[in-house]
């Protein structure tokens, strides 16, 4: 299987070349086209894990695209205007911000985590996913403008609004922006999450739940 990512970082699309055999699984309406010997399934594999879909905010059924008689192609878009990255999914595992799964190979578990309750009222949602891969997988996330990945060691603090995905390593928390309630709210920033310790974070450029306010 091959991904890759075309017309970074505004409008970017992942064609997923597949040889026979081989399957990716897909948010639901992440398809953009795909070759006609790819066969698509839908399910959610389970009452329990649709509804723990719903609540990261992602959809109540899964498709899964299949390649048969031969190789074939998949374009998948996520639903925002901006760029994707495939990540190596490992047994640790990413966590991702509620709306930023877009695609991953069969074998990664996505679970649904509660983010604690204070992103409940950071507009961000009150539940992340969990992505790992005990024997190595992909997964591909989206976000709204662009994609930097940045390195934590030792400490960092980022906006809830700004994250994509995180390495699962890493330690957080939620909290204010600034020392009080009234002076986080009126500077407009809202509530932030420290990381702690070593790992990798992808943030994006722009904040979903601020445009067009």
């Amino acid at each position: 299987m091959d991904i890759d990512i075309a017309y970074r970082p505004s409008q970017s699309l992942a064609q997923v070349s597949l040889a026979e055999g081989e399957s990716i699984q897909a948010e639901s309406g992440a398809m953009v086209g795909m070759s006609p010997n790819v066969r698509m399934e839908t399910g959610s594999g389970g009452v329990m894990k649709g509804i723990q879909r719903l609540f990261g905010g992602e959809s109540f059924f899964r498709n899964t695209f299949t390649a048969q008689g031969g190789p074939g192609q998949v374009l998948l878009a996520h639903t925002l205007c901006g760029d994707m990255v495939s990540l190596d999914a490992t047994p640790d595992g990413y966590f991702l911000q509620s709306g930023a799964y877009v695609a991953s190979t069969p074998n990664v578990e996505i679970d649904t985590k509660v983010g604690g309750f204070r992103t409940f009222f950071a507009s961000e949602g009150l539940f992340v996913l969990k992505a790992s891969a005990p024997t190595g997988g992909t997964v591909v996330v989206g976000a709204f403008g662009g994609i930097e990945e940045l390195a934590c060691d030792g400490e960092l603090v980022i906006d809830t609004g700004h994250l994509v995905a995180w390495e699962a390593s890493l330690a957080f928390s939620v909290g204010k922006s600034a020392e009080g309630w009234l002076p986080s709210f009126l500077s407009g920033e809202g509530l932030v999450c420290h990381f702690r310790g070593q790992g990798r974070i992808w943030i994006q450029s722009r904040n979903p739940s601020e445009y067009g306010q």
